[in-house]
């Protein structure tokens, strides 16, 4: 019988990516949520590793793309959401993450699919539509603390919730648990999510607006699927 199962950060990816067909990649806060934007835009995501800003470089003039810059920067294409719906249609962003790029890049032979609150049921409709009856794993990213382990995240594991009730399959024990916690929440998205860790860092920062982009549900008919290295529309 085909199943949905769960399962946290890379470790979740790696322990799921040789039994099941398809991947999702959860990173609401922001990964996930930049990919729909651009995507949504007709643009082309590659996502690469957070850290080593030479070899993004590097692989920015390999593929042909523009550099995301840091957040930090501001005014810039960026993983601010808020900053890619300036994107124009056609264009080519290297983002690198340190969470959702990593993810996306460990799915091994899986088809990997990035989703948020915005896509969910646009993603699981793709998910079911390219598993052709086999297992799917949604893998809510987290963040992580200063030491490297992971740190689970409310507003990804809700995200994951999301997905996981709008596939409408078996689920594991682990997907059970998040798709109750994303039916609990629902009601609750901005208090909970505007409230969360990850959710209070943003908008301190002054990153508001990409909060409010992360909290829309089911606003996105766009399904981001990592093809030839680059996320692109799969919906």
């Amino acid at each position: 019988m085909q199943k949905v199962r769960c399962e946290w950060g890379l470790h979740g990816v790696e322990a799921l990516r040789e039994r099941s067909a398809v991947l999702v990649i959860v990173d609401v806060l922001s990964f996930s949520t930049a990919v729909d934007v651009a995507v949504h835009r007709h643009a082309k995501i590659y996502p690469f590793p957070y850290g080593d800003e030479d070899a993004a470089r590097d692989e920015a003039v390999r593929v042909g793309a523009r550099l995301a810059a840091s957040r930090r920067a501001g005014g810039q294409l960026s993983l601010s959401p808020a900053s890619l719906l300036k994107l124009n249609p056609g264009e080519r962003l290297v983002l690198p993450s340190p969470n959702g790029s990593r993810l996306s890049l460990a799915g091994g032979h899986a088809t990997v699919l990035a989703g948020c609150l915005r896509n969910a049921s646009a993603v699981a409709a793709k998910a079911r539509a390219l598993a052709d009856g086999h297992d799917i794993a949604v893998i809510p990213a987290g963040e992580r603390w200063p030491d490297g382990s992971l740190r689970p995240a409310v507003e990804d594991l809700i995200g994951a919730g999301a997905v996981i009730e709008a596939l409408g399959l078996a689920m594991s024990a682990e997907a059970q648990v998040a798709c109750e916690a994303f039916r609990c929440a629902r009601p609750h998205l901005r208090a909970l999510i505007g409230d969360c860790m990850s959710g209070r860092e943003l908008s301190d920062r002054g990153h508001e607006l990409d909060v409010e982009i992360a909290l829309e549900l089911d606003v996105s008919h766009c399904a981001p699927v990592l093809k030839n290295g680059a996320y692109e529309d799969a919906a």
